[in-house]
């Protein structure tokens, strides 16, 4: 399906500020289509030479909550002309709302039709008094369900036609605040409105139960309800910056939402201001008791703070241990023991990285890329060799989940450390064995590529290679088989060392990473 954007641009010659109205209208009407009882159908006159009457173009579509829909089927992008838009364009010609005509039938569905003018005001525009018609809301309401008219029926069709008349002025969507996010209003909210005094004229069962979670247990009817935010405000300043928002509404102005808390509940607030022809009659302020969503989000910010403060301490116990078994390595005089201590600290720093990682993260995973990067560097720092060896990374391992990385980081530990040391031995190793010549710069290359749900793992060496005799199943060296068990344990994948085809060794990792 096309977007706004695109059938907009196809069709019609408006310019980018006609479209972005468009895009902000789209975004907030739903509020019109709920109190209307009705759906609302934007439509476009399509450029071209001069029709009579026009063809117009339905770019967007909304549906009432409030009510059963006079469309079964979507009508965006549908291309109408002749009798059946007449009414459009009769609006878009003598720039009116147009409520006149009989009810029409959709198959089995009767709706009545009504066509309002979407104009785009800007400064220049309010201060000629003139603005250009870019757009129709067909607004069609289905008849087949009889109402019978209530208090609260008869303020929605009230509001209804205000902000119609709004949108026909071009002061309905409301200008974005910077910062502020698109939650669209909803007629699920509470709605509240008030006179050009600011008393409350009508509040719906919604909102009265809102402010009766802030601690008024009155009806809100006849109420200031500027002067209530302040008596119900727990923080005065929060107080007296609601009031002076709803107060602003009153003078013609649109004030940003916020929030109002009192006896532990917090209630979400907008106030718009009622203009029917540019004239202020009032407010409408709409209520949302988000307490419950508050407090999931504090709790969620306190669960997500503690874990990160674990990994913290868990990275900083580790380095402890990890200093100790370095001081204990210089006292040893045993070399085997000492190399056994030295590797020792190198697996539990790379342990530690990972924690370090995951402290600074707001979620259970890491940046993969950069603690490769460094165990990489940390492993051509340490390692037995009289070769220059230079680290290099192709590819990107992207967002693991820490279940993962931890055991991830330790196998490339081990690969990488042992690339350096046996695929370019210090001179006082096995003479039988050719190393490369001292002028050839050796070089270890970790790929790394996503593929079907799957990590694909290579290091690679232009070294020495493999002897004969090699076996990674039956190795007893302690490193490959840390690699091997967590490789295919730990990580639930596989693993494969061989020699290159153009000399040097490789290692050959796939890891699953479908949710476990």
């Amino acid at each position: 399906m096309s977007t706004l954007r695109d059938l907009v641009e196809e069709h019609t010659t408006l310019s980018s500020a006609d479209i972005d109205h468009l895009h902000r209208l789209a975004g907030d009407w739903q509020l019109l289509s709920d109190l209307s009882f009705a759906d609302l159908l934007l439509w476009v006159p399509i450029k071209g030479e001069p029709r009579q009457p026009r063809e117009f173009l339905c770019v967007a579509q909304v549906r009432p909550v409030t009510a059963p829909t006079a469309y079964q089927d979507d009508q965006v992008g549908k291309i109408v002309g002749g009798p059946e838009v007449a009414h459009l364009d009769v609006a878009i010609t003598q720039e009116r709302i147009w409520r006149e005509g009989d009810p029409v039938w959709y198959g089995d569905t009767p709706a009545r039709h009504e066509a309002i003018p979407v104009r785009l005001r800007d400064a220049t525009d309010l201060e000629e008094g003139y603005s250009e018609v870019i757009a129709v809301i067909g607004r069609d309401t289905n008849l087949s369900t009889a109402r019978t008219p209530s208090q609260l029926e008869l303020n929605y069709l009230t509001t209804a036609d205000d902000l119609a008349q709004m949108v026909s002025d071009g002061t309905f969507p409301p200008p974005r605040h910077p910062g502020e996010t698109t939650s669209a209003p909803r007629v699920g909210d509470g709605i509240i409105r008030l006179d050009s005094s600011g008393k409350v004229t009508y509040a719906s069962p919604n909102a009265q139960s809102a402010y009766r979670r802030l601690g008024f247990n009155s009806h809100l009817v006849g109420e200031e309800l500027a002067k209530l935010a302040i008596r119900l405000s727990a923080d005065p300043l929060e107080g007296n910056d609601a009031s002076e928002r709803i107060l602003s509404s009153l003078r013609g102005e649109f004030a940003p939402r916020m929030e109002v808390e009192a006896r532990g509940a917090t209630v979400l607030t907008r106030a718009l201001p009622l203009l029917p022809a540019g004239v202020p009659i009032g407010a409408l302020v709409l209520v949302r008791d988000v307490t419950e969503i508050r407090r999931r989000e504090r709790a969620l910010m306190t669960k997500d703070a503690t874990i990160r403060e674990i990994h913290h301490r868990v990275k900083n116990n580790l380095q402890t241990v990890a200093a100790l078994l370095r001081l204990q390595a210089r006292r040893v005089a045993a070399p085997e023991a000492r190399m056994a201590l030295e590797e020792s600290v190198r697996r539990v720093a790379s342990i530690a990285l990972v924690h370090e990682t995951l402290s600074m993260s707001s979620d259970e995973a890491v940046e993969f890329d950069g603690i490769v990067d460094r165990v990489a560097t940390a492993a051509t720092e340490v390692a037995a060799t009289s070769y220059p060896v230079r680290m290099r990374r192709e590819g990107t391992f992207g967002v693991l989940p820490a279940e993962i990385a931890t055991s991830l980081v330790m196998v490339l530990n081990e690969l990488l450390i042992n690339a350096v040391e046996h695929g370019f031995p210090a001179p006082e190793d096995d003479e039988d064995l050719t190393a490369p010549a001292p002028e050839i710069a050796g070089e270890v290359v970790v790929s790394a590529h996503r593929f079907r749900k799957q990590l694909h793992v290579t290091v690679a060496d232009n070294g020495r290679g493999l002897p004969d005799s090699f076996k990674f199943e039956g190795s007893k060296r302690l490193g490959l088989q840390i690699v091997r068990a967590l490789a295919t344990g730990e990580l639930r994948g596989s693993i494969e060392l061989r020699n290159r085809s153009g000399g040097g060794t490789e290692a050959v990792m796939v890891v699953p990473l479908a949710k476990r």
